[in-house]
């Protein structure tokens, strides 16, 4: 399996400043040449004459760089309008790759790496004395390292390893027959579980996060709209507002490591060897809710979360399949009545039935996976609740192996 891990970095700033900025500043000529050539002669160039033509601008002597870093940092706009196509194929509007970045990622492919004595080597070029990176011991029998990335932390303002590595290891093979699935919401994160007994995954902390991550961004804007452009006082807000979302980034991304691995423990537990989600990718496309409605739509990480989930479920041996949402939150898993709900429970007025709003959607979703349609299993009337993430018994803690779990019988 491919894993990626950080290890901290011992350069010198300085130099780690040079090897990103070389990798921006080739990037950057690929990216200007491109559009220069498009607009003046109508010219779109393969990838490989334009890679040779940038090779001929280029004073390699003087960047301390191997020439397979360098065609990484080409590569990059290649990749980029690669995904565009396929975004564009797959109906969504996105743009090619316009901007120069001053500063850009520098990558060392595998042959540029060498494992001795316990560190990796990276070569910067023959004749310049190889960068050496020292790595945490559960590293060292990996089968082979992929790439290494020379990744800047805009939380810390410091610099990071990001060692790509296939670890030799294969995907369990998963011995159940059971099928669980997942309704992934705004407030609770998910709801997960089987026709027995659903587990409500609870992490209001998240949504406090977004919600104030908005209100500090807004307030940043704000008052870089009263000041000159250019400005020192405009660079320092900028500056405050990058790190400021890389804060918010790294605080949400452990929440979304822990409420992904209860959803695959919740699946091991119940010996699945199926997690039926539902697909929501398009739930804000061409949608106009309201101010605030959009807003929290908009700040829904339900894709990250969505796609930790396959990840750690394909090491598990278990399959993640997408389902189509429609109507299983509004349909009476007890009578088949539609209805739609006002806030977190269900009532149905047809038949009196009651439950949580979004326990009826998990086992809706099973049902449309099962039987093809909504209504067709019976909510389940014993619901645990977990809390992967709590503030108060984290302490903050950004560790995503958490095995602390909180559970709550309710009737």
């Amino acid at each position: 399996m491919i894993r990626t891990y950080i290890v901290p970095c011992k350069l010198n700033k300085d130099m780690c400043d040079t090897l990103n900025l070389n990798s921006g500043r080739i990037y950057s000529g690929i990216v200007s040449r491109h559009w220069r050539l498009l607009k003046q002669k109508g010219l779109w160039l393969s990838e490989k004459s334009l890679t040779k033509l940038s090779d001929l601008r280029l004073s390699n002597k003087d960047l301390p760089m191997h020439a397979h870093t360098i065609d990484a940092a080409q590569q990059g706009f290649f990749k980029a309008c690669k995904t565009t196509r396929s975004l564009r194929k797959a109906g969504i509007e996105a743009n090619f790759p316009w901007r120069d970045k001053k500063f850009r990622t520098t990558v060392w492919k595998s042959d540029t790496i060498k494992m001795r004595k316990g560190k990796l080597e990276l070569s910067v070029g023959a004749g310049r004395s190889r960068i050496r990176v020292a790595i945490p011991a559960i590293l060292h029998d990996v089968l082979r390292f992929v790439e290494v990335h020379l990744v800047f932390d805009k939380k810390r303002r410091k610099y990071k390893w990001h060692i790509v590595v296939e670890n030799g290891k294969q995907p369990k093979i998963a011995i159940g027959v059971n099928t669980v699935s997942v309704d992934l919401g705004e407030i609770h994160p998910a709801v997960v579980g089987d026709d027995q007994e659903p587990v409500i995954v609870s992490c209001r902390e998240r949504r406090h996060q977004v919600q104030g991550h908005v209100k500090r961004l807004a307030s940043i804007a704000q008052s870089l709209s009263r000041k000159r452009k250019g400005s020192r006082r405009y660079n320092k807000l900028v500056r405050t507002k990058s790190r400021m979302k890389a804060r918010h980034e790294a605080v949400t991304r452990d929440m979304e490591h822990k409420v992904s691995r209860a959803i695959v423990d919740v699946a091991i537990e119940r010996d699945a060897n199926i997690i039926a989600m539902g697909d929501i990718r398009d739930i804000g496309d061409g949608v106009d809710t309201g101010k605030k409605s959009n807003q929290k739509i908009s700040g829904w990480n339900h894709g990250k979360i969505r796609k930790l989930v396959e990840y750690k479920a394909q090491a598990e041996g278990i399959k993640v399949e997408l389902v189509d949402e429609r109507y299983t939150s509004q349909t009476c898993p007890n009578c088949q009545h539609r209805h739609k709900p006002k806030g977190r429970n269900y009532r149905c007025p047809a038949c009196r039935f009651q439950s949580h709003r979004d326990v009826v959607g998990q086992v809706n979703i099973l049902s449309v996976f099962k039987t093809g349609a909504p209504g067709n299993i019976p909510a389940p009337t014993v619901v645990k609740h977990r809390i992967p993430y709590n503030v108060r018994v984290m302490r903050r803690c950004p560790d995503t192996g958490q095995t602390i779990q909180h559970r709550l019988l309710v009737a």
